[in-house]
């Protein structure tokens, strides 16, 4: 499996102007194809991604400037292409509602992409070397493991970063002692099978009126004019504070859950589908903020790479089945015990439905419920104590 270790980078101003370089490159070859590919469709032929892959050095022929960016970088570009329209197509089949690709704008093309060449890393010196951009400085403030196959080169509003892709083995599941079931929600982020109730932090919803004041400022400058651009980057600032917020507590999280347990059960849920049910935008809002999709896909990766078994199971009843008796009760959104007339169990609901998680995970037989009460977790440093920590090969 490839993983990806991001470091922050810090280029000097001559490298600096080169990545800037290659990237507006990189931008005009995508807007290229772009084009090119629309003006065959209304001619009533379609591209492939190889036709458009032969095109790029006919283009640099004939544009001398793009010699400045490394040939695979560009090369790249088409792969990019040609991913976002596979996407474009995936989500239309699922009946979603979409538009075309757009052109990218100025700044707007963030990434160079070194895939299998072009690169050198010296982790003790801690530099890299990139071809047609030179050597620089990043902050390797931990290893990275397994074989480097890759460079990402990041533009961000705060600065430079490096991810170096590497290439890991995965790890077979070993032995199952500790079994879990973790139940996602909005009320608290997520309830598990050992009776843990973590909070959830809201960071968008926290951060929501200094978001709303920057978009006004943003409105009122002329576009494009010096104040606008500050402007803007006070406010794409904020966006990745609440990212990099979001992303450090979901690599806690799952890093706790790999580190302790040997099997983890969660539920498939369909999180975009999820986002777009109803019409209560508070609710969008909140789905997305939580950010579930993100911490599934966190879990997954960090447990292959551990030998951690983790189970996606039928999220059908989880909540409104009987964790003890199988008896279906019936709840509404805002009911948040569990309580079974046919049984006499009354547990929280998320802890009701965590243990259900577990059970159905294991497929595990109905067995009596110990009711013991949630502990609440505001932060990741309250968390349970941790077994020894491992080499870290997530992106916490």
């Amino acid at each position: 499996m490839i993983i990806s270790y991001k470091y922050r980078a810090y280029p000097q101003s001559d490298a600096e102007d080169k990545l800037n370089q290659s990237l507006d490159n990189c931008r005009w070859v995508y807007n290229k194809i772009l084009e090119t590919s629309r003006n065959a469709y209304k001619s009533g032929i379609k591209l492939s991604k190889y036709e458009t892959q032969a095109m790029i050095p006919v283009w640099k022929q004939d544009n001398p400037h793009l010699s400045t960016a490394y040939s695979k970088t560009l090369q790249m570009v088409n792969n990019t292409y040609w991913a976002n329209v596979k996407a474009l197509a995936e989500a239309k089949k699922r009946g979603r509602k979409i538009g075309k690709l757009r052109f990218k704008g100025a700044y707007r093309y963030r990434t160079l992409n070194y895939n299998q060449s072009g690169f050198k890393v010296d982790p003790e010196q801690q530099i890299i070397t990139l071809s047609k951009i030179g050597s620089f400085k990043f902050d390797m403030y931990r290893p990275y493991f397994g074989n480097v196959k890759g460079i990402l080169i990041t533009r961000s509003d705060d600065g430079w970063y490096v991810m170096i892709q590497c290439k890991s083995p995965t790890r077979p599941s070993g032995r199952v002692e500790n079994i879990v079931g973790i139940d996602v929600g909005l009320k608290s982020f997520a309830v598990d099978s050992d009776g843990n109730e973590i909070e959830n932090p809201r960071f968008y919803q926290k951060s929501l009126p200094k978001i709303r004041k920057l978009h006004r400022s943003v409105s009122r400058k002329t576009r494009f004019s010096n104040n606008w651009k500050k402007a803007k980057t006070k406010l794409n600032k904020a966006y990745t504070k609440i990212t990099n917020q979001r992303n450090d507590f979901l690599h806690k999280l799952s890093r706790y859950y790999v580190d302790n347990y040997d099997v983890i059960c969660v539920e498939d849920l369909e999180v975009k589908k999820l986002g777009e049910m109803g019409n209560n935008t508070g609710m969008h809002r909140s789905v997305h903020d939580a950010s579930w999709g993100r911490f599934f896909f966190f879990l997954s990766y960090k447990a292959a790479s551990a030998g951690t078994k983790l189970i996606e199971v039928d999220p059908k009843n989880t909540t409104q089945m009987c964790s003890q008796c199988g008896t279906i009760v019936p709840k509404k959104l805002s009911d948040r015990v569990h309580h079974c007339n046919n049984c006499g169990l009354e547990v929280d609901r998320d802890y009701n439905a965590a243990i259900n998680i577990r059970r159905v995970g294991m497929e595990h037989p109905f067995v009596p419920v110990e009711v013991i009460p949630l502990r609440h977790i505001r932060n990741m440093t309250q968390v349970l104590p941790m077994k020894q920590e491992a080499p870290c090969v997530s992106g916490a």
